[in-house]
C-alpha cells in the first residue's frame, strides 16, 4: 500500500498580499477611527477558513505573472492556522471597539498588525506558536499487529 501525502501550498505573493491587507486595514482603522474597516480582513479571513475562498487572495492571484507553482510555496495548513489567529484577533478588535473598549480593541489590533508585519519581514509568529504547540500534543505511535 502506497500512501502519498501531497502538501497543499499557497504562493507566497498571495500570502504577503493578505498580510499587507491586514496591516493596512488596521492602520486605516487607527487613522480614521472607522472600526468597520476591520470587518474587511475579518470577512475575507472567515471566508477563507470556512469556504476555502479568500477574496483578497483571489483578486491578487489575477496579478500573478507566472504559474502558481513557480512561486515560493507557503504551507496551506500553516496558513490556515495563522488565519485562525488573525481572524480571532480581528474579531476581538471589532467586538471590543463596538462595545467602547478602545484599549482592548487596540491590544487585539496591535497584536494582529504586528504579527502580520513581522511575518512580512520574514519571521512567522504563528509558525513558531504552531511548532511549540506540536511539541506538547500527544504523539500518535504506530501499533504493530
Amino acid at each position: 500500500m502506497k500512501i502519498t501525502d501531497e502538501i497543499r501550498t499557497i504562493p507566497r505573493p498571495l500570502v504577503r498580499t493578505n498580510q499587507w491587507f491586514i496591516v493596512i486595514s488596521v492602520i486605516s482603522t487607527w487613522l480614521t477611527g472607522l472600526e468597520w474597516i476591520l470587518a474587511l480582513p475579518f470577512l475575507a479571513g472567515i471566508s477563507g477558513l470556512l469556504f476555502g475562498f479568500n477574496p483578497v487572495m483571489k483578486i491578487a492571484s489575477s496579478f500573478l505573472r507566472k504559474k502558481k507553482s513557480d512561486y515560493i510555496p507557503e504551507e496551506w495548513e500553516q496558513q490556515q492556522f495563522n488565519q485562525k489567529i488573525a481572524v480571532g484577533c480581528l474579531a476581538g478588535g471589532l467586538i471590543a471597539y463596538a462595545n467602547g473598549l478602545t484599549l482592548l480593541g487596540n491590544i487585539f489590533t496591535i497584536m494582529v498588525a504586528l504579527a502580520a508585519f513581522i511575518a512580512i519581514l520574514g519571521f512567522c509568529i504563528g509558525c513558531f506558536i504552531r511548532f511549540q504547540w506540536s511539541k506538547y500534543k500527544p504523539k500518535k505511535h504506530a501499533v504493530n499487529s
